[in-house]
């Protein structure tokens, strides 16, 4: 064991406290993989990354750096906060890529392309492994376990992009922050919400603050039903359903986090082909970690 450069990053937030938070260990050289996912279980956050050279055909394709990513009990192949926590946190510790403002990283899924706009980082939102309406039964089971009426789930869909997320729109902002799901009816679905800040029906309106959708994100936890801050696989599905059924701008920001809290915001943008999901990261905890 010995001492590897580490920070703790808040994400999605330009606030300290006020995000999803990540461990990044910027030296993972030479740690086991029993070693990576006990240190993520100890942190006791959602998530702890690795940062690790690329390997020789990462490098050989553009590659920057490589990040293992876990979660409490397992490896993922890719998540969007940690890819975001990671790259600031390697950038505020020096990392310089090979192309001005652009990094690309290396983890489980390949390569993936992030952007630097000021202070802000985005990634290229992953395509969708299903889409498309969900069955009949999963909405009404997800409209009881909201607390909700059928018919205040104004649009669903499959936002499959790794995590098994469905997606429900409902019909304010105002009635997603008012929910108190049941976990012995939701079970083990992984749901996402969504609700228009701005004028219901108007595409594009936002709030005074110029925000456009508020989004949370439930999931079978440890203890029953578990809600995340601020989720990024979630918002980059939430983006390619909503943008492609025409019932968001090209442009738009998300706030999440707000019941528990927290006070995250998600820039996306479509540029093309490509959906961009980004946010702000700030360092809360800097120095060194044992390992």
């Amino acid at each position: 064991m010995h001492q590897r450069p580490f920070q703790q990053v808040d994400v999605f937030t330009d606030q300290p406290y006020r995000g999803n938070p990540l461990a990044v260990v910027l030296d993972g050289t030479g740690l086991s993989t029993e070693a990576m996912q006990a240190f993520t279980n100890w942190t006791n956050l959602s998530e702890a990354t690795f940062v690790l050279p690329p390997t020789p055909e990462g490098r050989a394709a553009g590659a920057d750096y490589r990040v293992r990513i876990f979660c409490p009990g397992r490896e993922l192949p890719f998540a969007g906060h940690p890819t975001l926590g990671s790259c600031h946190a390697w950038l505020k510790a020096g990392g310089r890529p090979q192309a001005a403002g652009k990094v690309v990283q290396e983890c489980g899924v390949g390569l993936v392309t992030l952007r630097q706009d000021g202070e802000r980082l985005a990634f290229a939102a992953p395509p969708l492994l299903k889409s498309g309406p969900l069955p009949e039964e999963d909405v009404a089971l997800i409209a009881r376990g909201l607390g909700v009426a059928r018919s205040d789930i104004l649009h669903h869909a499959w936002c499959d992009n790794g995590p098994n997320w469905r997606g429900v729109m409902l019909r304010s902002a105002e009635q997603v922050r008012s929910l108190k799901p049941d976990a012995s009816i939701l079970g083990q679905l992984d749901v996402g919400v969504v609700g228009p800040r701005g004028k219901v029906g108007v595409i594009g309106s936002t709030d005074a603050d110029g925000i456009a959708f508020e989004v949370r994100a439930f999931f079978p936890g440890n203890n029953g039903l578990a809600e995340d801050p601020v989720t990024g696989s979630l918002n980059a599905a939430l983006a390619q359903w909503l943008i492609g059924a025409g019932l968001a701008p090209t442009q738009y920001v998300a706030a999440q986090g707000t019941c528990l809290g927290r006070a995250g915001r998600v820039y996306v943008q479509q540029d093309g082909d490509t959906i961009w999901v980004g946010g702000s990261s700030v360092t809360c905890v800097a120095g060194e970690v044992l390992l």
